[in-house]
């Protein structure tokens, strides 16, 4: 059978039927097998890891599981601190670096029980790719291996569409959790700003960058959000906001919440392609089946949140890069260089005028939400792109479908609608209230059960049914 959900496993191992050990060296061998195809893995931490699971093992079968993580073995963006393992931000510039503490959510995640396989790929400080200069290749999407996986927290989306890991962390900040989850397949929320710590993170906006989950499921999200979330003093942005129970709403079903359609963002702002706007159809149609009541909503133009998300994130990068532009250019990707070359030409009344400009936005998105509980529209115009056909300057040329959450600081979720005419994947977007992901969740798992997509897993060579080794851990106790 296919590799377990993070909440199938963990089911399991609480039930004592799978062990952590076992899952882990399953884990382990498919990242042998596979992730010379997909480049998801920069660094690979297969001792402490076999470590951690033993640990694990004995921890649950003395006590218990800690919690719903205890043994899932997951990965971090290689843009979180780890105490130990080298985080490089997938750039020459920080090769070397070894950090001394973990930042906050990789210290959350460890607390309760999740075991960490090593440390994934990026691009280069989350702007500049798919770049083939740096010392590691761009991951590449699983269902096709000559396509890309979106960015820029790229390796984490490839590395769960594979199931060489059953979750893991993203940052978004113009679309780098929801974009490659759409590409590859997965499921990913961008919690609302502020909801997870960005201590211990590196940073590409002040202003925009979010932590946040990817899993195989709506529900694998909500599990890994809730160990996640929380406010933590070392973070200025991070919200003093309680953490409610993400998963309350799953498997509830929908009816009689109202859903608004941001039609105008995906059929004239910018159109998208034929078999992603027939599949957002069928889901919205799949919704209406099941009691939910949808109306078409408007928003200012998507090219206003667009503009102004990109002169701020653009502007703020330039900033947190200055000294090292000016002294090690050089050292950096041709892409990244050349984004930051034209980033650090914005003036300050650009960036002023587009923080008034997003002042006004947020009170318009503010308006739009006032009637319904979330929004659906696209996240991406189609499907994956072939990964040498991505131009230089991606993601200049139309407006992005995630400026307006990352803009606004309102959650929004990816979701897998199916698969186009390629065989890659094709997704929508879920948008919601600030601080309000368990409805998000609540809707999206809705649209996940009516599809039968998280029931189809990459063909890669040497990705086999994997038939996890269910073992019952007190026997090996004993052994």
């Amino acid at each position: 059978m296919m590799p377990f959900t993070l909440a199938e496993a963990s089911r399991q191992i609480a039930s004592r039927r799978l062990s952590p050990v076992e899952l882990v060296k399953e884990s382990l061998q498919l990242i042998e097998r596979l992730n010379p195809q997909v480049n998801a893995f920069i660094t690979v931490t297969s001792e402490t890891a076999l470590a951690s699971a033993r640990a694990a093992e004995k921890r649950i079968m003395r006590d218990g599981p800690r919690s719903s993580l205890d043994g899932i073995p997951i990965a971090h963006k290689d843009l979180f601190d780890t105490a130990g393992v080298r985080t490089t931000a997938h750039s020459r510039l920080l090769e070397n670096n070894i950090p001394v503490s973990d930042a906050t959510v990789v210290a959350k995640l460890d607390a309760a029980g999740s075991i960490m396989l090593g440390k994934l790929a990026t691009l280069e400080f989350a702007l500049g790719g798919p770049s083939f200069d740096l010392p590691w290749p761009p991951a590449r999407n699983p269902w096709n291996i000559d396509y890309f996986t979106g960015g820029s927290s790229s390796g984490t989306a490839a590395a769960i569409a594979t199931g060489m890991i059953l979750g893991g962390t993203g940052t978004d900040t113009a679309g780098s959790i929801r974009v490659p989850s759409a590409f590859c397949g997965v499921s990913g929320i961008k919690p609302t700003y502020g909801r997870c710590s960005r201590a211990g993170v590196y940073p590409l906006a002040f202003s925009l960058d979010t932590a946040g989950p990817m899993a195989w499921t709506v529900e694998d999200c909500a599990i890994l959000l809730q160990h996640m979330a929380g406010y933590d003093p070392a973070d200025t942005t991070c919200a003093n906001e309680s953490v409610p129970d993400f998963s309350v709403g799953i498997g509830k079903g929908v009816k009689g919440l109202h859903i608004g359609v941001i039609r105008h963002f995906f059929e004239k702002d910018n159109p998208i392609s034929d078999a992603a706007h027939q599949a957002i159809e069928r889901s919205l149609d799949a919704l209406r089946a099941e009691g939910a009541v949808l109306q078409d909503v408007k928003a200012p133009p998507l090219a206003a949140f667009s503009t102004a998300n990109r002169v701020i994130m653009n502007c703020e990068a330039a900033a947190i890069h200055e000294h090292w532009m000016r002294t090690r250019s050089a050292e950096y990707g041709e892409r990244l260089r050349y984004r930051l070359m034209l980033a650090s030409l914005i003036s300050g009344i650009d960036y002023i005028q587009a923080q008034r400009r997003r002042r006004e936005l947020c009170a318009a998105m503010k308006e739009v939400m006032e009637n319904v509980d979330v929004v659906i529209t696209a996240v991406v115009a189609g499907e994956a792109s072939p990964i040498h056909e991505i131009p230089m300057w991606d993601g200049f040329e139309k407006a992005s479908f995630a400026a307006p959450w990352n803009l606004t600081g309102y959650p929004a979720m990816t979701v897998c609608t199916g698969f186009g005419s390629t065989g890659l994947p094709l997704a929508l977007q879920i948008g919601g209230r600030p601080f309000d992901e368990a409805t998000i969740f609540q809707v999206a798992d809705t649209l996940e059960r009516t599809t039968s997509s998280r029931r189809r897993r990459p063909s890669l060579p040497g990705l086999q049914k994997i038939g996890l080794v269910q073992n019952n851990i007190g026997h090996r106790q004993g052994e």
